[in-house]
């Protein structure tokens, strides 16, 4: 009688096991297949406290910048805590390494800060990723906002299943704020959950045809930079968005030559191109466009390319949930960019 009720309690382990590994196993057979919709933080509401943290680039001589944004938060009734070491240099940086990531670490352990807001791009994020500690953060999800070197953290958030918004930041203030104030309407409403949907105008360059699925992306240099790291995004059935500042023809197709050859749009369902501004001029001339360089990338794939969307380093620069699903239509003379409610 011992014997056999050993032997059914070691069975009943055994297939208890067995269930348990294909309980783990399933997550990843159900994501690759099927919608994983991410974990969305709560929207603001009147009273709740944004901190502005500096990650990044040097922020010195900008508490005008700050003060506007200060005052802008506050007229929607929400309250700002700033980073300790916002203002600090340490050469090309905000502060030190350790200072950057103590100021964004207090604002992630904080239950009572709903949103982390970038005070700028620049370089410098990268540096901090894998200092930070998202065990707080879990417990009470924020929205981390910001853009360009921003998408380093945007990265980081959709690997661990996190939604982020790609907006303007305190950097693109202007003295008279009504000359952006279409960005400003779009952060607004990203930040306290109003249905964000765009409609664009028709290029020339534009590949036409429909799309869902996740969006991702951010800056085209951050994308190439996590390439290989565990910050890499998969694209799988999702929609990319890039954009840029400052760089050459021929740097921007060697990073997406870079992507393509590691498979970053094998299966991906779309594509959107926001600003390529500044673009540098090198001693010999690409001789095409940026559009059709990006064409010409993706000529053998035949999803959806939407070209001009704006957002990015330039004055027009509306506000993306990142993570979150969209319906992409892409038309020669008008498209639309509607983000699932």
């Amino acid at each position: 009688m011992i014997l056999k009720r050993t032997i059914c309690i070691l069975l009943i382990a055994l297939l208890n096991q067995n269930y348990l590994l294909a309980q783990s196993a399933s997550p990843a057979n159900f994501e690759s297949t099927t919608y994983n919709k991410l974990i969305q933080p709560p929207y603001l509401q009147q009273g709740d406290t944004v901190a502005i943290v500096a990650p990044g680039g040097v922020f010195i001589n900008k508490e005008a910048k700050i003060q506007q944004a200060v005052d802008l938060l506050n007229s929607w009734d929400l309250n700002v805590i700033i980073g300790n070491n916002v203002f600090n240099q340490n050469n090309h940086f905000s502060g030190t390494d350790e200072e950057r990531t103590n100021d964004f670490q207090k604002a992630l352990d904080n239950p009572n800060i709903k949103a982390i807001w970038a005070a700028r791009g620049g370089y410098g994020t990268v540096r901090i990723l894998d200092k930070l500690d998202y065990t707080k953060f879990k417990q009470s999800p924020k929205w981390i906002i910001g853009y360009s070197d921003i998408t380093a953290l945007h990265n980081q958030l959709h690997n661990a299943n996190y939604e982020s918004i790609h907006s303007i930041m305190s950097i693109d203030f202007t003295e008279d704020l009504n000359e952006i104030k279409d960005n400003i309407s779009s952060f607004k409403g990203a930040i306290f959950g109003k249905q964000l949907s765009y409609t664009i105008e028709g290029s020339e360059y534009n590949k036409p045809g429909s799309a869902s699925g996740q969006l991702i992306g951010g800056n085209l240099t951050l994308l190439h930079t996590m390439l290989g790291s565990t910050t890499s995004i998969e694209t799988s059935n999702k929609i990319i968005f890039i954009e840029e500042i400052g760089e050459y023809a021929y740097h921007i197709d060697r990073m997406l030559q870079s992507l393509k050859r590691a498979g970053y749009f094998e299966n991906c369902k779309g594509i959107i191109v926001g600003t390529i501004s500044k673009v540098r001029v090198n001693t010999t001339d690409w001789g095409k466009p940026i559009e059709q360089l990006i064409l010409d990338v993706m000529e053998e794939y035949s999803f959806p390319i939407l070209f001009h969307f704006p957002a990015g380093h330039e004055d027009d620069n509306r506000a993306l949930i990142l993570g979150r699903r969209i319906e992409l239509t892409v038309g020669s003379e008008q498209s639309s960019v509607v983000f699932e409610d």
